[in-house]
């Protein structure tokens, strides 16, 4: 089963979420409508700005670990790299 890794953000570099899931399409509609309680509901941070796709949930949660240790930078370095003006991904994920 596939696993993602996915960064959502309230603005260009602003406050950020990393998260995991497996299925990203329903865990980014829940943090869209304000169902996943908690940083990203408190902080309205909803735009998918950044997502990676895994074989499997382990190989997912380890670059998600992974991630979450980087410096701010990196984690903005690695958005900009095929996003560069931090627009919402979510449309390219409901195609």
């Amino acid at each position: 089963m596939a696993g993602y890794t996915y960064i959502l953000a309230d603005m260009r570099r602003g406050r950020t979420y990393i998260g995991v899931t497996n299925n990203l399409h329903r865990r980014i509609y829940e943090h869209r409508e304000g169902l996943a309680d908690g940083y990203t509901k408190k902080n309205n941070i909803k735009r998918l700005v950044h997502f990676e796709t895994h074989e499997t949930v382990p190989l997912a949660i380890q670059r998600e670990k992974t991630l979450k240790r980087w410096y701010r930078q990196w984690k903005e370095a690695l958005i900009e790299e095929h996003n560069p003006g931090w627009q919402d991904l979510w449309d390219e994920i409901n195609k």
